[in-house]
This record gives C-alpha cells, structure tokens and sequence, in this order.
C-alpha cells in the first residue's frame, strides 16, 4: 500500500510538473507586444524633455530615472546595490542601468543571457538656430525600448530557465564607455556568460527578405540559431555591416572583447533606409511603431529558447 501511494505521488508530481510547463509556454507564446506600449516608451525617451540624453546631463538622468522606475515596475531586481551602475572611465557622474531576472533552474539560473541598449544620445546641437535637439528615436532608443519590453515579457512569463541581466549604456556615444565599465565589474565578480544580445536602431524596416541583420555574422552560429528558433529567415547577411565592421563599433564589441563569447547586436538599419543618424530629425515621428511591434514579437521565441535550452546551442565559430 505504501508503495502504491508513493507511486501514485510521484505520477501525480510528475503530471503536475508538466502541466506547469506547459502552462508557461503556453503563456509565453501567447504574449503579444502592445504597439500602445512600444509607442508610449519610445517618445518618452525621445522626447524633448530629455535633451538628447547626452551622458553626464541633466537629460539623460531623467531617461535613467524613467528606466528604474520601469524595472521597478515589472519586478527586475537591481542586480548591483541599486540599478545604477557608476561608469568608472567617465568624470561626470554618469550611470548605467541594470537589472537581472533569476533563472527558473537551479543549474541553468547560474549562466547569463545579457539583454542590451545603449540609452545615451549625443545631446544638443551647438551654433545652430531652430532644432537643436538631437533625439536619437531611433539611435538607440528603440533598442532600449525592445530590450525593456523583453523585460516585461520575461518578468509576465517567466519563461527563462537562465538568469537574464537587461543593460541599459550610458557613454556608448563616447565610445562604448557605459559598456566597458560594465564588463569589468562582472569579469571581477566571475560573471558566467553565455550570450549577449545587443539591441541597436530598430526603428524603421528594412526592404529585404529577412528582418534584421547580425553584426559579427560569420563570428558565431547567433543567426542560424535564432532563424531555427523562430522558424523563419529572421535574421540575415548584410554586406555593409562586415565592410564598416560594426561588430566592433557597439556595445557588444566589449562584451566580447572581454569575454570572448558570442556577443553581437541586431539591427535594422542598414544604410539605405535611414537618412538621419545622428540628425535632429531622428526623432519619434520618424519611427514605424508596427515594424518595433514586429520585432520584438518575432525575436522573443529566439531569445525564450536562448534562455531554456538545456546546453549552450550558441558558440562562437571564429
């Protein structure tokens, strides 16, 4: 009898188990990325109450104060003291933001998926009559604006079986500065990293046959995976990221850089379908809210398999 009932326990604990995992999937893949809330982040942080957001002003500590509070809100633990983390390389006092997201498994909660953007801007135009400010919608407060939505969709779902820590730069325009302060404090606190994804200007489409493109394409199997996890030719080659070498040239550069890990950024701006970087008129007028809905939905099944899957799929080739 005893051993029927322990019987009975374990089938029943097992069902239970399966049910709940099912149950998060479901939830997980149900999620739908509200254009309202997409639109609502990003003319915040584009607006021009923010100046710019240039690292070390008054502008963009209210961009930061904004992103704590939004972390705060969707349940994303400081992963320092507090969500800003001081840069050490800049002498105005100039923060990122960061929080993290523990894993669901006791084993797998122990390796980092990194979610990034870089927040800062490059400010006020100087000498100039008329628009002075530069508002940098799409450089990069759209990428912040993904990577604080997969905040929330993880947060909701709980669907991550590693811990995700969500960066937000400052100094990225000074030269990766918020990014290389970062990675020497986690390098310093044995931070085990097994992937980062770096969000950069996606906020407008591109007219391919693929979504975005990879910088770093050849550096490791990050495309071919996220194509497989998504079902579709999600991301794609494009020949003038490997010419002007942008592997190198944001905030994933120093990432890997120090960790020698596939760390690479996303992007949809590809040269032809945007004539404003670093131009006043990079502002929220000249984004396409649909296609950022569409980027986030179709990128969060990759990014939820990134964080479940039980060995690390994503190694670098080169």
């Amino acid at each position: 009898m005893k051993k029927s009932c322990f019987l009975l326990s374990f089938v029943f604990l097992i069902c239970f188990s399966n049910l709940t995992v099912q149950a998060q999937k479901s939830e997980a893949f149900t999620h739908k990325v509200k254009e309202e809330d997409v639109a609502a982040t990003l003319k915040y942080l584009s607006s021009d109450e923010l100046e710019g957001r240039e690292t070390g002003t008054a502008g963009i500590e209210k961009a930061a104060v904004f992103l704590e509070l939004f972390l705060k809100n969707n349940n994303i633990k400081p992963y320092f003291a507090s969500y800003r983390d001081t840069l050490s390389n800049f002498d105005a006092p100039a923060y990122n933001i960061v929080g993290y997201l523990e894993g669901t498994d006791p084993k797998l909660k122990k390796e980092f998926i990194v979610l990034s953007a870089h927040y800062d801007h490059i400010g006020l135009e100087k000498n100039k009559q008329g628009d002075i400010i530069n508002n940098g919608a799409n450089d990069d407060a759209s990428g912040v604006t993904a990577v604080a939505e997969m905040a929330k969709y993880f947060s909701k779902t709980k669907s991550n079986k590693r811990s995700i820590l969500f960066a937000f730069f400052a100094g990225e325009e000074k030269g990766l500065l918020g990014s290389q302060s970062l990675v020497q404090k986690l390098k310093a606190k044995n931070f085990n990293l097994y992937a980062q994804l770096n969000i950069e200007m996606i906020g407008v489409p591109m007219k391919r046959d693929y979504l975005a493109y990879i910088t770093g394409f050849d550096k490791s199997n990050m495309a071919g995976k996220i194509n497989e996890y998504t079902g579709k030719k999600t991301i794609g080659f494009l020949p003038k990221e490997a010419e002007y070498e942008l592997f190198y040239r944001s905030d994933n550069f120093s990432f890997y850089d120090v960790f020698k890990k596939p760390c690479q950024s996303i992007s949809t701006f590809d040269f032809e379908n945007f004539e404003f970087y670093h131009h006043v008129s990079d502002d929220f007028k000249a984004m396409d809210i649909p296609h950022m809905t569409h980027f986030i939905q179709e990128l969060l099944p990759a990014i939820t398999q990134m964080a479940t899957t039980p060995t690390e799929e994503i190694t670098m080739t080169k």
